[in-house]
């Protein structure tokens, strides 16, 4: 599974921090743009996040987010910086940032400016709020956009604790990313098609909103609603993994004929005379007395003998893997998904591969993750400037 040369005749000009626009532009390299991050000279500040095993700068985060591309240090404030971005764009298919409008003006970097640059750039401009709205221009970090796009909302809803909380991931950051990877590949397929720039907001409250409504809109989508909103299959308290002899699984049944099996590889058919769990109906109401009565047979064998016994009986199940875990699954080792490598700076370190297959292309090593600065004098020499704009600006 490693990268592709799909996209091996495109520059990126990458002018994103910390996840969200990181997680397109790396998608991008590891299908072969050639991505140059530009960075501040003290690097990006997600670089920081976690303990490096050698080297400041070189933090786990980064690691894991910015292979496959070149990093160059340039001040944009300064008259070299500004030379140097700007050839930059000249040469590239794409400008991706997620500054805040008010400095992209000041650094003199919106699409009318750019378009001036490169007339057929395609312009992607990561935000937190559309430009249309009142909370344009407004910060957004992950946390502001699980609140307010109602996710912090949604674990409350199946534990019955009234506190919101954050879901324990940076899903607000990772999934824009991906909705800028497909919008900046669209926007390069128009580009070629009408040989014009093309400029893309991808805003992050917007994007997460419609990723949670796209079912948890549920009954309150007619007008007037026939329902609450939330898809309760996905809210109901008894839908979590269960307790066996020496560990947690998930058992997911869905359609009526398994469950009915289910209890007869629990060796409890008996259970189903219960006038509560009789009849497919009164199964589909009673779900959460069914799902007790799972858990309480289930305690009886450890999670191995219940896999082993469902596989054999067809009905879906799978342990629950704890994060430290992963590497170990024999799922991820056959595919060969996590690969031990070995930083020319930072020494050996694991990488994910690309999770996305393309059966019969040719497959390429994704260059590591770069130091701050690693790549400014061999993409100025690209550029035909000489004189590394970081240097020119310290000596004034």
């Amino acid at each position: 599974m490693p990268g592709t040369n799909f996209l091996s005749d495109i520059r990126v000009a990458d002018m994103t921090t910390v996840i969200f626009g990181p997680y397109c532009t790396q998608t991008l390299a590891d299908m072969g743009a050639d991505v140059i991050k530009v960075e501040p000279d003290g690097g990006d500040d997600f670089r920081e996040v976690g303990k490096p095993a050698a080297t400041r700068g070189m933090g786990p985060c980064h690691m894991t987010i910015n292979r496959g591309k070149r990093s160059v240090v340039w001040d944009l404030k300064s008259e070299a910086g500004q030379e140097a971005i700007r050839a930059l764009i000249a040469g590239s298919d794409v400008f991706i940032h997620n500054i805040r409008p008010d400095a992209v003006e000041r650094l003199g970097l919106t699409f009318e400016e750019v378009k001036t640059i490169k007339p057929d750039i395609v312009y992607v401009h990561c935000l937190g709020f559309g430009t249309d709205g009142p909370y344009a221009g407004r910060p957004a970090y992950d946390d502001l956009i699980q609140g307010l796009s109602g996710a912090a909302s949604l674990l409350p809803r199946v534990d019955g604790n009234p506190k919101p909380r954050f879901i324990p991931t940076a899903f607000a950051d990772k999934v824009s990313g991906l909705h800028a990877v497909y919008a900046t590949l669209a926007a390069l397929r128009q580009r070629d098609k009408t040989g014009e720039a093309v400029h893309v907001e991808v805003p992050m409250f917007e994007c997460i909103t419609h990723f949670l409504l796209e079912e948890h809109f549920y009954e309150a989508v007619f007008d007037p609603p026939v329902g609450p909103v939330c898809y309760q299959r996905q809210v109901d308290p008894s839908r979590q993994p269960l307790q066996t002899s020496d560990g947690w699984i998930v058992v997911a049944p869905y359609v009526d004929a398994r469950w009915v099996r289910l209890f007869d590889v629990l060796g409890a058919p008996e259970e189903l005379q219960d006038e509560r769990l009789s009849d497919r109906r009164g199964r589909y109401y009673n779900m959460a007395y069914m799902m007790e009565r799972v858990q309480f047979h289930l305690t009886a064998q450890p999670t191995r003998y219940w896999l082993d016994a469902f596989a054999a009986s067809d009905i879906p199940a799978a342990p629950v893997n704890d994060m430290g875990e992963l590497q170990d699954d024999p799922h991820l080792q056959a595919v060969g998904f996590f690969r031990k490598r070995e930083h020319p700076t930072e020494g050996g370190y694991w990488e994910t591969q690309p999770p996305v297959t393309f059966r019969g292309a040719a497959s390429r090593t994704i260059r590591p993750a770069p130091l701050v600065g690693e790549h400014t004098d061999e993409v100025l020499a690209e550029l035909g400037l000489g004189v590394p704009a970081r240097r020119e600006t310290d000596a004034n």
